[in-house]
Parts: structure tokens; sequence; C-alpha cells
């Protein structure tokens, strides 16, 4: 049998290994920026712990982070949506890049508190941009298996940035750690920079709603005018689709409530369940491993699911597996909750990241984002005062049951929202 380099299979292959090609590059990005975050993540606590001996200033750390979103969501989408995503990526990565290598020579909790602060500012800005950058590159037929992998990159970082800081830690200190995070985030941006440069040339306008002219915002208009007018063609296309903004407000209803329940973890492991410090650890990485044979699963499945599966079954899942953990009386019931909640959550983050990208106008994704996310932060500021507030005056096992309850309630909404109200999907999902 002879090699022939023109065969319409051989053609196939090649187009293939060419079209992600940039993909991979992106991956490989998005894989070295999130082991970087949890490196990060893992030894600021134990150098603030160091530092100040209180675990009243890590629960500060947590608090930055919501705030970061309430001081910068108003008016990143703006920014985001007419601004080079491209660009806008790189700059961001060295950004927190030089800023994460200046921590270690601070040694002031409030100058560190402030650092801390703009780092996770920028993060907030980048996390829309990003997304944006990468409705554009990749192709509606190819986002299901796009997002896919990259769950399942997440998972690995889950698991993969913990060790690589504990043996970081063994070697060296947390500060260290710190330094190689920098590094981290320095690479991102290069790979970044090999990335096409897909709005090169081009000038962001407004996206229009109920058939409104597009128009281009004038440069002096940039300004408090600007974020109005934004705010105004938010609500206006909220109004417009209210079924895609339905489905993605009860997603972030679901994340809020996760949010909420994650802080009472520790709580009810120790106290609940009478569980140690090392137990607990063991829960976290039974977690991380069911959100990893979850996103493997998923990664070989994938093309054989609808969004609408992807989704509603996922939902369900990872409210279920809340639900067994919060109804344990025992360590094997927890772990066997995290599990399935970590399991499910790879569907579903599959699902929902390809929902948003097919069914929400890029021209506005970053502004749409934005937005909801900040009102998404102050939903979870609540949620986790409620839920603290109902463990001191009743007991942490009924809080957690309540909320795990009412979540799995919000899952079969959810599930029941994309039934009905999903839209028409692009030809890949409708075959």
């Amino acid at each position: 049998m002879t090699f022939n380099p023109h065969s319409s299979k051989y053609s196939k292959w090649k187009n293939h290994i060419h079209f992600w090609k940039y993909p991979s590059i992106l991956l490989t990005g998005v894989a070295i920026a999130n082991i970087g975050d949890w490196i990060f993540l893992i030894a600021l606590n134990l150098t603030m712990l160091d530092m100040s001996g209180s675990p009243l200033a890590i629960a500060g750390l947590y608090i930055l982070k919501p705030f970061a979103t309430l001081c910068t969501n108003s008016w990143a989408g703006s920014v985001v949506d007419r601004l080079n995503k491209r660009r806008l990526m790189i700059t961001f990565d060295l950004i927190r890049a030089v800023l994460i290598f200046t921590l270690p020579f601070l040694h002031h909790i409030g100058l560190i508190y402030a650092v801390v602060l703009v780092i996770y500012m920028a993060s907030s800005i980048f996390r829309p941009t990003s997304m944006v950058y990468t409705t554009k590159l990749i192709p509606t037929e190819h986002r299901k298996r796009f997002n896919s992998i990259q769950s399942l990159i997440h998972s690995g970082a889950f698991l993969i940035g913990p060790a690589i800081a504990g043996l970081l830690f063994l070697i060296t200190s947390p500060q260290m750690a710190i330094f190689v995070t920098a590094v981290a985030f320095g690479i991102s941006s290069m790979m970044t920079w090999i990335l096409p440069d897909l709005e090169k040339g081009t000038v962001a306008i407004d996206h229009p709603v109920n058939q409104e002219p597009i128009t281009k915002m004038a440069k002096s208009n940039r300004s408090w005018q600007m974020i109005k007018h934004d705010w105004r063609l938010v609500i206006a296309f909220s109004r417009q689709a209210w079924n895609v903004m339905l489905i993605y407000f009860l997603f972030q209803i679901l994340m809020v409530l996760a949010a909420g329940l994650d802080s009472m973890e520790v709580a009810f492991v120790k106290e609940v369940l009478a569980g140690t410090d090392s137990q607990y650890s063991y829960l976290v990485s039974v977690a991380g491993i069911g959100l990893g044979v979850g996103a493997l699963v998923n990664m070989v499945i994938v093309k054989r699911l609808t969004v609408t599966i992807l989704l509603a079954v996922g939902a369900i899942g990872f409210g279920a597996g809340y639900v067994i953990y919060s109804l344990s009386d025992s360590f094997t019931g927890a772990a066997i909750g995290f599990f399935v909640l970590a399991f499910f959550m790879a569907f579903m983050n599959t699902g929902f990241m390809t929902f948003y990208q097919n069914h929400v106008p890029i021209d506005m994704m970053g502004r749409i984002s934005s937005i909801y996310s900040l009102v998404a932060a102050v939903m979870q500021m609540l949620s986790v005062f409620i839920l603290g507030l109902t463990a001191q005056l009743w007991s942490i096992s009924w809080s957690v049951i309540i909320g795990s309850c009412v979540m799995l309630g919000i899952t079969l909404v959810l599930a029941l929202a994309v039934r009905l109200y999903m839209p028409i999907s692009p030809p890949e999902e409708a075959q």
C-alpha cells in the first residue's frame, strides 16, 4: 500500500493539526497560569500566616477577591469590548507577574493587601478578556472539544499546583514559590504573544439591540456616559434575550451557593464529622480526583453529548453531590459526595462555557460577563454571610443541609430552563 499525501484522509489530518496549533498554545498558557494560581494561593496563605500568626489575616485575603470584582466589573466590560483582547491579556499577565514578584520584598501586611487587591483586580479584567478572545479563536464546531480539554487542564492544575507548591516548600520557602508564580505568569504572557492578533486593524463597535443601528463610540465619551450607555445596552439585551440570560443567571446563582457552602467545608468536616486537618486535605484530594476523572470522561464522550445534556445533567449531578455530602454522618459519605459533585462539575462547566460562547454576542461578551459578575460578587458575599450566620445561630450541620437542598432545587430549575428555553442551537449542536 503506497502513501498518498493528496488523499482526503491525509488532508483531513493535516487540516486538523493545523487548526489545533493556536488552540494548543492557548491551552498551554492556560495550564501554566492555572498551576501558578494554585502555587500563589498556597504560598500567599502561608506567608501571611507566618507574618501575622492570625487566621483572620488569611480570611482577609479571601474577602479581597470579591471586593476586587466590585471595584472593576462595573466598568471593565466597557474596556474589554473596545480594546484589543490579545494585547489586554498580555498586559494583565505582565502586570500580575511584576506585582507578584514584588510581594516577597514587602514586610507590611497593609502593603501586601494593597498589592494583592491590584493583582485580583487585574485577574477580574483578564477573565472576560480571555473568554472573548477564546470565543473569537475557536469556531463553533470545536468549542465543546476545546472546553472539555480546558476543563481537564483546570482539574489537572487543581492536583499539580498544590503538589508543586508542597515540593517547593520542602526544598525552599513560600517566598521562592511566589517567585515561581511570577515566572509562570510571565511565560503565560509569552504564550499569548505567540497567538494571532484577531483584531488587528479593527475597531470595536456596539452590538445592535432591538435593531438599533451599529455606531462607534466616540473617544470623548469613554467615561461615565459610556459606562451608563453600556449598562443600558446590557439591560436591553437581557430583556431581548431573556431566555439566554435566565439560564446564565441561574448558573451564577448556583456558583454563588457553591461558594457559600465551600466556606463552611472546614468547619463541617472538623465539627460535624469530627475530622482532622489531614482528613480534610484528603477530601480535597478526592474532589480533585473526581474533577480529573470527570474531565477525562467528558473529553472522551463530549462529541456524543449536546450542550443541553452537558449543562442539565451536570448541574443536577453537581447539586446531588452537595446533598450527599451535607447529609453524611461519616467521612466516607462526605468523600462520596465530594467525588460526585466534582465529577459532574466537569460536565456542567463544559456545557455552560459552550452555551455562553454560542449564544452571547462576542462584541458584548465582556460587558455582559463583567456586569453579571458584579451582581454575583454581591450575592456571594451575602451567601457566605447568611450561611455563616445560620451556622452561628442554629448549627453548622443544618446550615449546610439547607444550603445544599436549596442548591439542588436551583439545579432542577436550571435543568428545566435549559430543556424549555435553550435557544435554537448552532448546526453542530442540532446534529
